[in-house]
Order: C-alpha cells, then structure tokens, then sequence
C-alpha cells in the first residue's frame, strides 16, 4: 500500500551560529540508527537555520523609528520589536489594532515579516528569516549528499498563517533538490474530466506533514519525509508565492 513515513530525528544540540547542520544531522542520524534513503526529503525548522546563520538579533541593539513607535503605542508592543518588523519588510500588506502583516523582503506574505523569539534562550533576543532560504536549503543539501552519498531533497519551513483559514500550519520557504509545484492542468481525472486548475503545492504538503512532529516544544527541529512521490528538480520557495496581480488578498 502506498504510504509516507515521516520521522523525526531527536539528539540535536542548541544551536549556535558556528554550527554546521549537515554534520550535526548527519551525527544524529547516526546516533539515532536512523539511516537515509535515496529520496528522502530532509526537512528543517527555519529557527535553526536562522541561529546558524546568525540572523538573531538583541532588541537592546535596536533603535526604534518615528514610524515604529507609532505603531508599538497602537499596538502595545516593543517599539524595538516594531522597527525590525518594518526593516525586514518591503511593505505593510494590513494592519489594525493587534496584528502586523507584512511582506517580506523575500516576497512572502506573513505576520511581522516572520520574526519570533520563541525556542531562543535569550528573551531579549529574536531570530529573522534566513537572507536566502532556497541558498540556505542547497547549502545543506549540497552538505548532506556529499556526507551520506545519497540523493537527498531539503526543504526549510516556517509557521505561517493563511488567508481563508484559523490557525498556522508549517509552510516551505526554502526548497533544494525537487520542484515545490505539481502541474496537473491538462490531465484526466478518474472520470475522464480534464483538470484545469489543479496545482499542487507539493513543499507546502510535506511542510505541513512535518509540524505534526516538528513542535515549538519537541525539540524535533529536523523531521526525514520518506516515501514521497516528488520530481527531482532545480526548484525554489519563490513559485509558490501568488504573483500579486492574481492575490486577491493584496
């Protein structure tokens, strides 16, 4: 029977910005007898890709703008906070008297342009987005094939929101080794119907599947996705963001 595993890789130390992933996961793979198959997809919190890359930054660092502490007195938050929210962003998509929803320099569209401090020591401390998460992702992967000699895929999440829907669910926005996107436009359906808008977002359907493991409070920040029926490619996180002329939301 058809069937995916997904398996979540534990042993993982704190991770600092001199921490090479590919050895550490691939150490812990070890440990864990857990070894790698040809086609796994190696998926991987955002969070500690940023703390390697050292994309963490002390709010006593900061120094708020006008606009910033506008925004923090109408919101009731950190003004310092606030100016890292706008200085990650290209622009404010909405905002009211609670939530701060931006666009991301990347293209993304999330709440305070994905910046958190959640699973950081330091409370005063927040961690940004990767520069590059799709760089990010064919780094390690190029790190992980070398190591295990084996063709793997990488895929870097984040917890976003969605238009439409309550809660967050675990989002792709850094992708190596597969296409994020599969096109079934053109084919038949089991009834002969031929399919006209049917794009799925493959890396968002294994990002997902990851957050059922990868919790803010597993420690499980790494989750290997076996049996996944993807198309080895040169894809990147930005084909699945919706062009802005055909966002609705926008």
């Amino acid at each position: 029977m058809p069937a995916i595993e997904l398996i979540g890789l534990e042993g993982l130390p704190e991770i600092d910005q001199r921490a090479e992933l590919g050895d550490l996961i691939a150490s812990a793979a070890n440990e864990a007898q857990r070894n790698f198959v040809a086609g796994d997809i190696v998926v991987v919190a955002q969070k500690i890709i940023s703390k390697a890359e050292g994309r963490l930054v002390k709010l006593d660092s900061v120094t708020p703008s006008g606009m910033a502490r506008e925004i923090a007195a109408r919101q009731q938050r950190d003004p310092r906070l606030v100016e890292l929210i706008l200085s990650e962003s290209k622009r404010i998509v909405r905002m009211d008297s609670r939530v701060l929803i931006t666009e991301t320099r990347h293209g993304f569209v999330c709440a305070n342009s994905g910046i958190d401090h959640s699973n950081i020591p330091d409370s005063d401390t927040v961690a940004l987005l990767p520069e590059d998460a799709d760089r990010s992702a064919q780094q390690l992967r190029s790190k992980l094939v070398e190591l295990l000699g084996l063709p793997v895929a990488v895929i870097i999440t984040d917890t976003f929101g969605r238009a439409w829907r309550e809660g967050l669910v675990n989002v792709a926005i850094g992708v190596s080794g597969l296409e994020p996107l599969v096109d079934y436009r053109g084919s038949e359906d089991d009834h002969g119907h031929v399919l006209n808008a049917t794009v799925l977002a493959l890396a968002d359907e294994v990002a997902a599947a990851s957050g059922l493991i990868m919790r803010k409070s597993s420690r499980i920040p790494v989750v290997i996705a076996r049996g996944v029926r993807y198309q080895v490619g040169d894809g990147n996180a930005s084909a699945l963001i919706r062009p802005k002329e055909r966002d609705l939301f926008r």
